[in-house]
């Protein structure tokens, strides 16, 4: 039996228009390929969650954010091999509006792109984030 590891994090759904903000980076249990999710990640000892999600959209994307409200919360088990530890993310999820751009992502691997909401359903690959983005969509 493998440790588990609990780790809070924030992730976010922002929206312009019709579009919806993703972020790919390569995914580590299929070196070549790439991993589809929402903006957003752990949430470091002694941080909150608001400014851990500003701080990984950023690192992440490049894009300044406001948030508007929190859209709800989901639970999924992985392996995160860059710590070389399987954790329990629990994920708290908010809903935001792009503010600026300021540049590329400063996470390495990683890319921001805007696709339609609809297109952005079918690419996440995580079950959570799919259902945060249908909750939106109604």
């Amino acid at each position: 039996e493998r440790p588990v590891t609990r780790r809070r994090g924030a992730r976010v759904i922002v929206v312009a228009g019709d579009e919806v903000l993703l972020q790919t980076d390569t995914d580590p249990g299929l070196p070549g390929s790439r991993f589809w999710q929402t903006p957003g990640g752990g949430i470091d000892p002694g941080e909150q969650p608001i400014p851990a999600l500003h701080r990984e959209v950023f690192e992440e994307t490049g894009w300044k954010i406001a948030v508007r409200r929190q859209l709800g919360a989901f639970r999924r088990f992985t392996y995160m091999p860059e710590y070389d530890l399987w954790a329990e993310k629990l994920c708290t999820v908010y809903l935001a509006r792009p503010v600026r751009r300021h540049g590329p992502p400063s996470e390495t691997g990683h890319t921001a792109v805007w696709l339609p909401v609809t297109d952005a359903l079918t690419r996440l690959g995580n079950a959570g984030d799919r259902a945060m983005l249908a909750r939106y969509l109604g």
